[in-house]
């Protein structure tokens, strides 16, 4: 997808090199247009440059590749070459959670649109990308107006993101839908410029208003939080029931009204966009006077962080009633495969709570424990998950990796003090591994004793 449109295609900077910024640019420069990423970061736009991806996603290299061969990719940390450069501007720099309250941080946000805003000499359109509360970009657009030697001639736009991390790729280069907010018809063009390849090949567009557009990205985050709560509300009756949620959710899977995408009980959500999202939603609706139509998000929240502290009783049962000591292997850090971003990541803070009652606590993610390991230095961090598991006496599945779910329960057998396995992402076959002597446990499915077997490491007992 490099074919350019016949008109004149816009020039296009990146302001902000994240997750996000950097897949972006990258992309925008594989379908062809001329890109300029900047960051703040000077680290960032070196490694860039250098073709190095800061963090992990599949796919991502190897189009950095591309795009830097093709000379169409540049980073830069001078804001002013940026407002020189480009056409369209795309912001997109974080909104994490501010410190001590549930709102956005938009101090990246609102420094980005105010210093392009005081350097653009000619006509450019913003664009935010980041996702920020409901009314934001009418409130940058006065700012900029207020800042620009360009007055209302310097536009702002809305351009909200669907990325999913371990697809941002596909999820960049053939989304299933573009969202434009914008104000004139001009700011319109200027978008369907800079998506013509997208556009050209059939992506859906729904051209809106701009609080729509900044709307969109938090309602879709918010239905699929509270789908995922909600399946884990289920595990919580059924843990009360001895009901099993895993066959409920295959049975409501197959009313085509609901669906089975999301509906996956186990651990819950976490990562840089869900938990601060939709924290950040309830307390934008709170302040425009309607939190209670959004007031159930709270609970989402809860159920959500709940499931971690049910994950702890779990491990601490199979145990016998005690952590102190006990050896725990965790399997896995990032808060999804395919990841290594640990923001708020279900795993980590589990393996954080053993740790503190007094478990020896050993991680392993396949691309996560240097983001693990700054963050909580004082656990264990193991090279594989063989030194992971040896000598465990509960093993932990935390994040479903591939290498996970793959994982013989014999072998893994072999190399533990006791075949204890608590599936909190009910992610393994529950049947191979108690007919491999291993007492297994996940959320909202009934306790079934495994098959007799001696406490010796790696040993079955004869039935």
């Amino acid at each position: 997808m490099n074919t350019l449109p016949s008109f004149s295609a816009p020039k296009i900077t990146v302001v902000g090199t994240g997750y996000l910024g950097a897949t972006h640019a990258i992309c925008m420069a594989v379908m062809g247009f001329d890109v300029l990423g900047f960051d703040v970061d000077q680290r960032k736009i070196t490694q860039l440059a250098a073709g190095e991806v800061p963090f992990y996603e599949p796919g991502l290299p190897e189009k950095l590749d591309e795009a830097l061969a093709s000379g169409r990719l540049r980073f830069t940390s001078d804001l002013d070459e940026v407002a020189q450069f480009g056409d369209v501007h795309f912001i997109c720099v974080g909104t994490p959670q501010a410190p001590n309250s549930s709102a956005a941080d938009l101090t990246y946000v609102d420094a980005a649109f105010a210093g392009l805003a005081a350097r653009i000499s000619r006509k450019a359109l913003l664009v935010g990308k980041s996702t920020v509360p409901i009314g934001t970009a009418g409130r940058l657009a006065g700012m900029v107006a207020d800042i620009s030697p360009l007055g209302t001639e310097l536009e702002v736009a809305w351009n909200p993101e669907f990325l999913r991390e371990g697809f941002a790729v596909q999820d960049t280069l053939h989304p299933d839908r573009l969202v434009f907010g914008v104000a004139s018809e001009w700011a319109e063009s200027m978008l369907r410029q800079a998506f013509a390849p997208l556009l050209a090949a059939g992506t859906p567009l729904i051209v809106a208003d701009m609080p729509t557009a900044e709307l969109v990205k938090v309602a879709a985050n918010s239905f699929l939080a509270t789908k995922i709560s909600f399946i884990n509300a289920m595990a919580e009756v059924c843990e009360a029931t001895s009901a099993d949620v895993s066959m409920l959710a295959q049975a409501l899977s197959l009313d085509d009204r609901i669906g089975g995408r999301f509906l996956k009980p186990g651990l819950g959500f976490g990562g840089g966009c869900l938990p601060k999202d939709i924290r950040a939603f309830k307390h934008r609706a709170e302040q425009l006077g309607v939190g209670q139509a959004v007031s159930f998000l709270g609970e989402v929240d809860s159920i959500n962080n709940r499931r971690r502290v049910r994950t702890v009783d779990l491990v601490r049962e199979l145990a016998g009633g005690s952590l102190a000591g006990v050896r725990v292997a965790a399997l896995g850090a990032a808060f999804k495969p395919n990841s290594d971003d640990v923001r708020d990541a279900p795993a980590l803070d589990v393996a954080r709570m053993l740790y503190l009652e007094g478990a020896v606590v050993t991680v392993y993610d396949p691309e996560a424990n240097a983001n693990a390991h700054r963050l909580y230095p004082d656990l264990n961090y193991a090279g594989s998950l063989a030194s992971a598991v040896e000598d465990a006496d509960v093993v932990a599945l935390l994040t479903e990796w591939d290498e996970f779910r793959s994982a013989e329960p014999d072998y893994l057998g072999s190399l533990v003090r006791h075949r204890r396995m608590v599936d909190g992402r009910h992610a393994l076959d529950a049947g191979r591994y108690r007919a491999c002597g291993w007492e297994y446990r996940a959320l909202g499915r009934p306790y079934q004793a495994a098959p007799a077997r001696q406490e010796a490491k790696g040993s079955v007992q004869q039935r």
